[in-house]
């Protein structure tokens, strides 16, 4: 079984999709599958439903919404074994003795869990490639460290269930998600550019900085770039407009670790070149002093 929930949500077991339109089951086979393999209490996909005030019949309506998925289980491990049985290798955990609809979505103790493998679960595999990014960073490997955290990023198709109505919980994990996201990009980026990589960075950067117009990492890693490039008028003016738009929307001035990358650029600090950075600084901490 596949999940994808890096964007619209997706789920299939060999091709055979298993994927509701309904609104709620789709709710809760994304909160299921955020945690394969774990016991979520009927009062937490209760609450993610109906939040802290649900009706009196939630109970027997949850076990409704959980037998329509399992309902789509069932028909796409029918059609993946013509038995109507599945094999178990597609469907969950990888074992050999066969596997149904309630083997693969299970109810015990006053909960359910989906009992499929965590690489099954987009979401899992970006993270695990987050913490080897991580770790190929700790031990001095950029290239590495780059190359999964751009491996990662790769795994998303839009904005998190962005096609999922989402309650309370959720929520939270989609804002996780996303703030994720948006540090890794930051992350993979500074690899980059100490591995020299700044010309390929700007058309990239320019369109982060325009969707996150008040974002100063992103906007000293524009700068860094652009005057790495040779374009040193342009670095000047990333920081011109980011700091009319600070004032301008929340009355503040540029932070000072940005006002000294910016006095860097003027006084063409070799600070700024490719070699002479200290490799642990981030691109916007090299002025934080």
């Amino acid at each position: 079984m596949r999940i994808q929930l890096l964007g619209p949500l997706g789920a299939e077991i060999n091709g055979n999709s298993v994927l509701p339109t309904a609104r709620k089951p789709r709710q809760l086979l994304a909160l299921l599958a955020l945690h394969p393999g774990r016991l979520l209490p009927a009062g937490t996909l209760i609450e993610e439903i109906w939040g802290t005030d649900p009706p009196p019949g939630a109970p027997a309506t949850l076990q409704t919404y959980i037998l329509q998925l399992r309902r789509h289980l069932h028909t796409a491990l029918t059609t993946d074994t013509g038995t109507g049985t599945g094999t178990g290798t597609g469907a969950g955990t990888g074992g050999g003795r066969p596997r149904g609809a309630k083997d693969v979505l299970t109810g015990r103790h006053g909960g359910y869990l989906l009992r499929i493998p965590a690489p099954s679960v987009d979401v899992h595999t970006y993270e695990s490639l987050l913490a080897h990014g991580h770790r190929s960073y700790e031990q001095g490997d950029d290239h590495n460290a780059a190359t999964a955290l751009r491996t990662a990023l790769a795994l998303w198709q839009g904005p998190a269930l962005v096609d999922v109505t989402t309650g309370p919980i959720l929520r939270i994990e989609v804002l996780r998600l996303h703030e994720s996201r948006l540090g890794t990009t930051e992350r993979r980026i500074d690899m980059d550019l100490r591995l020299g990589r700044h010309t390929q960075l700007l058309a990239e950067l320019t369109e982060l900085t325009a969707r996150h117009p008040r974002h100063e990492p992103l906007h000293a890693q524009a700068m860094v770039a652009l005057y790495r490039s040779g374009r040193q008028a342009r670095a000047l003016d990333v920081y011109r407009r980011l700091r009319t738009r600070l004032i301008e929307d929340l009355a503040v001035e540029p932070s000072p670790p940005l006002q000294r990358l910016h006095q860097a650029v003027l006084n063409v600090d070799p600070a700024l070149t490719v070699r002479a950075g200290p490799r642990r600084a981030s691109t916007f901490d090299l002025y934080a002093r």
